[in-house]
This record gives C-alpha cells, structure tokens and sequence, in this order.
C-alpha cells in the first residue's frame, strides 16, 4: 500500500500556504507524513490574492526543489481557490475578500509560478463563465475538481463536459442547512458514475454515517479519501497561529476558527483513516487500498518530475 494524499495543507506545524515555510519544517512534514504512512502528496494551497498565491506556489516548488524527500513525497500542487463561491456556507474557511471568478489569465500566472507543479484545482463550476477556465486546465493535463461551490446539476454536468472529474471533499464547503432534494451534495452524487468523489473521513467533516450512505451511491471504485490535513496536524489540542489565522483544536481534534462554527480543515492522519475505515465502515484492506492509493493515482496520475 502507497498512500497518496491530494489534499494537505500542512502538517505538524508546517503550514504549506505560508510564505514563511522554512526548509527544516517542511522536510519535518514530509518524514512525519511518511512516519504516518503517507507515501506521496499534494501540498495544496487556499484561497489568496492571485500575487500572493503565485508567491506562495513559487516558494512551495523551491523548498520541493531543494529536498530530496521532498522531491519524492511532493507529486505536486493542489490549488484550491481563488475561483470559488463566496457565499456563505459555501466559501467555507476561505477568506471570501480575494474570491475572483475563474479566468484563464489567472489560471495561467499560478500554473507558471508553480513551476509545472499544478496538478489539481478546485474551482467553482458557476463561477467559471463558460467553463472556459475548466476546458483549459483540463487541456493542460491538470485535474479540475469542483468545490466550495453550488452550481446547477445542468451547470454541473457542463462543466463535467469541458473536463471537471471531480468533487473536493463532498459533504463540506456547503452551508449546514440545505434544500431537502435539491442540493449540492445530492448533484453531485447524481454524477458520481462521472466524477471522483473525495471525502475527509474523520467522523467530523462526515458523520460515520452519512459516509457509508455516500460510498453506497459513489462506489468504492469512484470515491477518494483525503486528509485536508492543516499544519495543526499532530499538534494536539491548542490554539495555533498559521498564515495569519487562528485554529483552535479541540479534544477531539476537531479545528475551528475562533468565534465561527464551520470547520477549518482536518487533523486526521492517513495512519487514522485507515483506521477509521476499518473499524467505522468495516471496509477490507483491498477497499482501503482502492480509496487512499489505486484510485487517487487514476484521478490524479503522478507525473515524473524529479
């Protein structure tokens, strides 16, 4: 089994969407990803200006360049925002304030900056006029995922159209009171035999539950499992400061920002959700294997790139 995370934010006190990530906290993420049984990942970052994105993914793909594990372990980037909803509920804990709707000239500069990095983008499918911005990350080799969005289901299967195939974190980036029928969880469900559905299986995104619910209509061999872990990971209970942020973790591991009640990322580590799988979804090891490496490698390939 070779685990492969699309969605880390950080990890045991190593913020990746900070520019002041030094060299010696993230190789210490990277072994202690790799204590956890991680065996490659997508340092992701989150919503920012485009100028400070492209400075932050210019910095990421330096510190990868100068460590050799790093450059074993870093398949690439996951880029999630500045092209998401920013209603709320809906953005989640992005700042709405550098929220811009999906273009291809932006897309271009984060692409660029990343230095061939970019492997993954969430985007909000209504956000993105035409699907234009989808139709050309997808042209680009890169996988689209939508996310922290509410697009129509015509709006959603038009998007599939021009090269979306996937969900990010179903069951999160939405409002907590949803249309009984008609939602974003329920759109997207209805697509699963054309997107990859990914979940954060820490009992907190998605109630145990709910999760078994969910893999019933995706499938195993549809369905990925993600950390969404943030530096914070590892850490224990405690409030922390990460890219200007406060996060309080609380017993349970579960991380909000002060004074708001949406979640603020994962603590959960890949050892965990393996556990969690197992013991909370009774799945076999051959299922756990589909969702945390065979089918994260089908919907984002792990290109050569030392």
């Amino acid at each position: 089994m070779s685990p492969y995370d699309l969605q880390v934010n950080g990890y045991d006190g190593a913020d990746f969407c900070s520019r002041d990530l030094t060299s010696e906290n993230f190789h210490r993420a990277c072994v202690s990803m790799q204590e956890d049984g991680v065996n490659q990942f997508l340092a992701t970052v989150i919503t920012d200006s485009v100028s400070q994105l492209c400075a932050k993914l210019r910095h990421l793909a330096e510190l990868r360049e100068a460590d050799p594990l790093a450059r074993q372990m870093m398949a690439g980037i996951h880029i999630e925002g500045p092209f998401l909803n920013p209603a709320p509920g809906f953005i989640g804990a992005h700042p709405p304030e550098f929220v811009v709707e999906a273009n291809v000239d932006d897309a271009k500069r984060m692409i660029e900056a990343s230095q061939g990095l970019t492997r993954l983008v969430t985007l909000a499918p209504e956000c993105d006029p035409g699907h234009r911005t989808t139709a050309f990350l997808a042209g680009q080799g890169i996988a689209v995922s939508a996310g922290h969005c509410d697009p129509s289901l015509n709006d959603l299967r038009g998007a599939i159209d021009e090269g979306l195939t996937m969900f990010t974190h179903l069951g999160n980036g939405c409002p907590v009171t949803l249309a009984r029928h008609d939602n974003i969880i329920q759109r997207a469900l209805s697509c699963s035999d054309r997107l990859w559905i990914c979940y954060i299986p820490d009992g907190a995104h998605v109630d145990f539950f709910a999760l078994r619910n969910y893999l019933k209509i995706s499938g195993i061999e549809r369905s990925i499992m993600v950390t969404d872990a943030i530096a914070a990971a590892k850490l224990g209970p405690g409030r922390y400061t990460f890219s200007g942020f406060d996060v309080e973790i609380d017993p349970q591991g579960i991380a909000r920002r002060p004074g708001y009640q949406n979640l603020a990322g994962s603590t959960v580590t890949m050892s965990q959700i393996r556990q969690n799988l197992a013991t909370h979804l009774a799945l076999d090891e051959n299922e756990i294997i589909s969702l945390i490496d065979t089918n994260p490698r089908k919907a984002v390939p792990v290109t050569p790139l030392i």
